[in-house]
């Protein structure tokens, strides 16, 4: 698979203009690297919209599911730094995905992202899986690079104790990520597969987003900072 590992965390949120720098620093100078640190975690990748809402995304690729609700990544959650702290007070209409990663085609990732929201149903699920098998193959899509669908866990989404996210009714839904050279690439992909009668046999979108690549890293490249230390 183009993604690292089977399991993702997905956490997008808003945030006041006036704290929006430091929220930034924050991300960029400790959170980052302390969640791609800890044992089972690969990789993760900050962006920001070009037209969504929530402002700010973030992606944390894992080995697999497992990790997600391991003793590791739990003691962090539990030990939050003051700086986590009082950051994540500040977020707004927060969104925790814990998430599987059951589909993903193409190679490598791109600049740009669509995040398209399903909501399915138990009795559903099975026939929509099959018809996204199909919508996310990306070799016809010129700028698309590749596909993928995480189908969510909700006993392991929603809030923790330092982090105010919302949990409700989509708690059990879809998200298919669209990864592409450019955002108009991504906008034309979500419209020619998952909008309008494009959409079929699936619904139309609970909401579709596009945004842009902040920066990433990867588990390597912390172990390269520290042996140059």
């Amino acid at each position: 698979m183009p993604l690292a590992g089977t399991g993702m965390l997905l956490t997008s949120m808003n945030i006041d203009v006036s704290d929006e720098a430091e929220f930034n620093r924050w991300y960029d100078r400790e959170h980052l690297q302390e969640r791609v640190a800890i044992e089972g975690f690969l990789e993760a990748r900050r962006y920001v919209a070009h037209a969504a809402n929530p402002k700010y995304l973030c992606l944390y690729s894992t080995a697999t599911l497992d990790v997600l609700d391991s003793p590791a990544y739990r003691a962090r959650l539990a030990s939050p730094t003051d700086w986590s702290r009082q950051t994540m007070a500040r977020f707004k209409n927060m969104l925790r995905v814990v998430a599987r990663i059951t589909i993903s085609s193409g190679t490598g990732r791109g600049a740009a992202l669509g995040v398209v929201r399903l909501r399915p149903t138990p009795d559903n699920a099975g026939a929509w899986r099959d018809a996204l098998q199909e919508k996310l193959a990306p070799e016809k899509l010129p700028g698309i690079i590749s596909m993928h669908l995480l189908e969510s866990e909700p006993e392991l989404s929603g809030a923790t104790p330092e982090i105010p996210a919302i949990r409700n009714e989509g708690a059990r839904d879809w998200f298919v990520l669209i990864d592409g050279t450019q955002v108009s690439a991504v906008s034309t992909a979500i419209a020619e597969r998952f909008t309008g009668p494009a959409a079929s046999p699936l619904p139309v979108p609970v909401s579709v987003g596009t945004y842009a690549l902040m920066w990433d890293l990867a588990k390597g490249d912390i172990k390269s900072d520290i042996a140059r230390g």
